[in-house]
């Protein structure tokens, strides 16, 4: 057993867990501050990992259209009315106004942005009036990473400006695996080491406040576009600690490459490539809609583009593989019947359709939109000159998490939440760009409010010792269950459930069905196997966020953004804004959901 004594544990080392780290030293450099990551800091979870057609950074700045003083609060009124006005407005508006803010902290850290005559290029994204999204390219949020990375730790001959006091700790191959709590306030927390199969050794944390930085739950999802060990362990920890979850049900699905889980967004679809099944059927023909799921990626209920993502689904529901080919044009395209927008898109691009190669095939066109991205696929394994992209729709990005104030403050005192782990500042819809501002944004709030709290806590409680036996004991019951699923087994069973009931297409018969499957494997239990004790208590987490999942769709009673709810029909439910225009919150109590 190893002990850590500290004012604050950060748990995840991505953009929002770093933010937070680096606010409280920042604030106070006295405090101790010690950050957790489950793998190897820069190099896993989706901050380190992300790539993207073009990935975005959401700000507005002096600059931005429609400009003036108070131009964020068209920002906010993006973010909480595409949301479909179920999340906060007053977290919308702190994203808003603290946008420029966020944005000059990593400018001034180094973060490579795309100017255009000393000012930042910005475009529009999904859910977006105004162009915000900055970018570096397709490595936005790896950028932004290592420059946070580079904040701690500088370089010698760098230009940063290093945390002062005592170094922030970080402690890698570390997983948290219980938050311990009394009286209502946090206490401390368990953690095991990821790097052994079956640790041995438990590691005990002393701590006055907790922050959550632990990303989404990619895991949940059989086709999923994040990185592994993603298995939604900050809302499983959250959950059972008592704290509320809000808007679980929606979760950001997407057209991508099953080989690479590259999101096809962008200049993917604007391209206008070819889609067919395995038996080289065309499908989807319409190339105005085609066109404009380039800036409409996720799915959404709201968006036309989304008879694309269904279709996709309708296919691979038969048993047939899906493609986007980029070697032929789509057998209904017509270049003079394309609208008008699209014609000038193409013209700012540099597209001249008067020159017979941009109309010979989808290959062309990307080759001059976004020529980098043709050599992306082909250094893995990909040579869109001879081949298709398998695609499917994958999740990529739980809108909901961890319910938070203002303050990052969740109910349980002394527990935060920032970044995808944390729930109400999105909506349904989130424009694109909006997740990485919200890392750095309250990322930073986080960090301050959890120092502010530490140091006004002058003796605090400490894990007892027969909490530390009670948790050997239940750990060693798990080393020693035998009946049960096979962890592997469950958690294939998990996400095959879930991406077939809970994914793009819910229907109430299907996600009863699905509540009805996860709670008989809750009871059943899963027990170890070759994976070891860490893949084990994953695997319980993946279930337990399942089931909340797949309790707040089955209590939305409508469709808005991603949660598309079908009838017996095959029509989908009608948006109910003067009912359902609220939120679930989900919670523990007495041993089970409220």
């Amino acid at each position: 057993m190893k002990k850590y004594n500290c004012d604050i544990l950060v748990v995840g080392a991505g953009g929002a867990g770093l933010r937070a780290a680096i606010a409280a030293k920042e604030a106070d450099r006295d405090l101790n501050v010690i950050l957790v990551t489950k793998g190897k800091l820069g190099k896993s979870g989706v901050t380190a990992t992300a790539c993207s057609d073009r990935m975005a950074f959401h700000t507005t700045l002096p600059f931005t259209k429609p400009g003036g003083k108070d131009n964020w609060k068209f920002h906010a009124k993006d973010i909480y009315e595409i949301g479909g006005k179920v999340s906060d407005y007053n977290l919308a508006e702190i994203l808003a106004k603290s946008s420029k803010e966020a944005f000059e902290y990593l400018d001034k850290l180094g973060v490579p942005f795309v100017k255009k005559n000393g000012k930042p290029e910005q475009f529009v994204t999904d859910g977006s009036e105004y162009p915000r999204a900055c970018y570096t390219g397709p490595y936005t949020a790896n950028e932004i990473e290592r420059a946070l990375i580079k904040k701690i730790h500088p370089h010698p001959t760098g230009g940063f400006t290093p945390i002062k006091g005592e170094e922030i700790k970080i402690i890698e191959d570390s997983m948290i695996i219980y938050v311990l709590t009394s009286q209502g306030r946090i206490i401390g927390a368990f953690g095991l080491d990821t790097s052994e199969r079956f640790p041995q050794k438990l590691r005990v944390f002393n701590n006055k406040t907790i922050i959550l930085a632990t990303g989404g739950a990619g895991e949940v999802f059989k086709i999923n576009v994040f990185p592994e060990g993603m298995s939604g362990d900050g809302y499983a920890l959250a959950y059972e600690a008592g704290a509320e979850l809000v808007n679980m049900e929606f979760i950001q699905f997407g057209l991508s490459s099953i080989k690479t889980k590259l999101a096809l967004s962008g200049s993917m679809m604007r391209a206008l490539p070819k889609i067919t099944n395995d038996k080289g059927e065309e499908f989807l023909r319409n190339c105005n809609i085609l066109f404009a799921k380039g800036a409409s990626w996720p799915i959404s209920y709201e968006k036309p583009s989304k008879i694309i993502d269904l279709a996709v689904f309708e296919e691979r529901a038969k048993g047939r593989k899906v493609y986007l080919d980029y070697r032929e044009n789509p057998q209904r395209l017509n270049i003079e019947k394309l609208k008008k927008e699209i014609k000038d898109w193409y013209r700012e691009k540099g597209v001249d359709f008067k020159r017979e190669k941009f109309k010979r095939s989808p290959l062309s066109r990307l080759s001059q939109i976004n020529p980098s991205i043709i050599i992306w696929f082909k250094k893995r394994g990909i040579n869109l000159e001879r081949e298709k992209i398998e695609i499917a729709p994958a999740a990529q990005h739980f809108q909901g998490g961890v319910r938070i104030g203002v303050k990052a403050k969740t109910n349980i005192k002394g527990l935060c939440a920032a970044g995808e782990c944390a729930g109400g500042q999105h909506g349904a819809n989130r424009p694109g760009g909006n997740s990485l501002l919200d890392c750095q944004v309250f990322g930073r709030i986080a960090g301050d409010t959890a120092g502010g709290e530490a140091k006004s806590i002058k003796n605090p409680k400490e894990i007892s010792r027969s909490q530390i036996e009670e948790t050997k004991k239940k750990l060693q019951k798990l080393l020693n269950r035998r009946r049960g699923l096979k962890a592997s087994l469950a958690r294939n069973r998990i996400r095959s459930i879930m991406s077939s009931l809970v994914g793009i297409v819910r229907t109430r018969e299907g996600l009863n069905k699905t509540k009805r499957q996860l709670e008989e494997m809750k009871k059943k239990g899963i027990c170890m196997d070759e994976n070891g004790l860490v893949y084990l208590l994953e695997t319980i987490n993946i279930l337990k966020v399942a089931k909340i999942i797949a309790t707040a769709a089955s209590l939305r009673d409508e469709s808005r953004g991603p949660h598309l709810l079908f009838d017996n029909s095959g029509e989908s439910e009608p948006r109910n804004d003067k009912k359902w225009q609220r939120y679930i919150v989900i919670k523990k109590g007495n041993g089970k959901d409220e």
